[in-house]
């Protein structure tokens, strides 16, 4: 199949999509597939097609792409927008560039709009590899996904199954120019090194290398579809809202431990991997621990799993993810001077009041040890065991908002048994 064929095929089922962004460096790979797109559209109705440029300015040589860049747009008759960003510090130069370039390609696109990349069959070899070398899982090898998601529309990477000299072929058979990237000759970089030394070498004893370890992506992309369903199948059952009336509280995903432990532990592993996915970093092999102590601990323990941007706690007979803006301490006491039935508490979402207001200075405060309330019926209680007996999650009770009359604790938020004088706090908890 020609090239053409191959890339109409791969996009057809996007051509509703309004535009069809080309990232372009100035590469082989993308300057290849900015040229066929540009032909296709000579000879069918497609999308617009647009050409995006970052520039990382990380080395001398890159000031002059924008400008190589813009001058094939113009032969091509292709609009070229150009983004500058700032790379951010850390360990992997590497790493920083590519979520920097992403998040610049998620913020331009529009609505159902896609981000054409133009990563090949090699490329998809050297993630596998590199992957395997770090000890990742069947997600990790199954490297790079034909299509993904991305801001408001979606990656779609068209040339995966083409090799990198049916590439090159191409632009040299069209007299295309591309720029080098000189960096892609220091082999202190891992990916280079795999590209110029490794697989080079593995070649000459197996020359179906690239295609072998391309396919071995595609049998893992199958192998985590399923284990995914596998997944889907078993939080089910663990993400029924039961009978904790906590179980709702905006952006704290929670599930029932019960239907986890009947699991085995690999599916349990699994379970929670799909789970934590849009919320944190998957943990690696040394952190499942924590979820061993989460899953173990006694009814009444508070064990804390401490995750990348949150931690996972136990409430009752189930976990709950708490995000680090959740875990930080709320502010003081609000007067409420009333008449008005609602208000803002600051970083802690909104109260209302039911019923009458009593009479007195009120204010909204938060637990800070040692309060105790008078109950109906049952005299002065610590308000410590009054929470534990109705059931409120510990990481609850810091953020539960208390309305006290001049001195007196008046009313729990959410607790109308612990209401004085027919007042009932509703609690709309703050959304992170």
């Amino acid at each position: 199949m020609s090239l053409d064929s191959l890339l109409l095929s791969a996009l057809a089922p996007w051509r509703s999509s309004p535009i069809w962004w080309v990232a372009f460096s100035g590469g082989l790979d993308s300057t290849v597939l900015l040229h066929l797109l540009a032909r296709l559209a000579d000879r069918y109705e497609l999308p617009v097609i647009r050409a995006i440029h970052v520039h990382h300015g990380l080395q001398v040589a890159a000031d002059d792409w924008p400008a190589h860049c813009q001058l094939v747009c113009d032969e091509l008759g292709v609009a070229l927008s150009v983004i500058q960003v700032r790379v951010g510090s850390g360990a992997s130069v590497e790493q920083a560039a590519r979520v920097a370039r992403y998040q610049a390609f998620g913020e331009c696109l529009g609505e159902g709009e896609l981000l054409l990349t133009g990563q090949h069959r090699d490329d998809q070899a050297e993630t596998v590899l590199f992957r395997l070398l770090r000890g990742a899982g069947v997600r990790g090898l199954a490297a790079m996904p034909a299509v993904r998601s991305l801001g408001r529309g979606s990656l779609v990477r068209p040339l995966l199954e083409v090799s990198r000299a049916d590439l090159e072929a191409y632009a040299r058979a069209n007299g295309l120019a591309w720029v080098e990237d000189p960096s892609n000759q220091q082999l202190e970089y891992s990916r280079n090194f795999l590209r110029r030394q490794v697989l080079p070498l593995l070649q000459q004893r197996w020359p179906r290398t690239v295609s072998s370890l391309a396919r071995t992506a595609g049998h893992m992309a199958e192998a985590q579809q399923l284990l995914d369903e596998l997944a889907q199948q078993d939080l089910a059952a663990a993400q029924g809202i039961g009978d904790c009336q906590w179980s709702n509280l905006p952006n704290l995903p929670n599930l029932a431990l019960a239907p986890l432990r009947g699991l085995t532990s690999a599916r349990q592993r699994n379970a929670l991997r799909y789970w934590l996915a849009g919320l944190t970093l998957a943990p690696d092999e040394n952190h499942w621990a924590g979820w061993e102590c989460l899953r173990d601990a006694r009814p009444d323990a508070t064990p804390r799993w401490r995750l990348a941007g949150g931690e996972l706690q136990r409430g009752g007979d189930r976990i709950w993810w708490l995000p680090d803006a959740w875990l930080e301490p709320v502010g003081g006491p609000v007067s409420w001077f009333g008449p008005d039935t609602s208000l803002a508490l600051p970083g802690n979402g909104t109260l209302r009041i039911e019923g009458e207001l009593p009479s007195g200075r009120l204010q909204v405060r938060y637990r800070q040890g040692g309060e105790t309330m008078l109950v109906p019926t049952r005299g002065r209680r610590d308000l410590k065991r009054l929470l534990s007996e109705a059931g409120v999650p510990t990481f609850v009770r810091a953020r539960l908002p208390l309305l006290y009359c001049d001195e007196e604790l008046v009313a729990v938020a959410n607790l109308p048994q612990l209401s004085r004088g027919g007042v009932a706090l509703n609690w709309c908890a703050p959304e992170f």
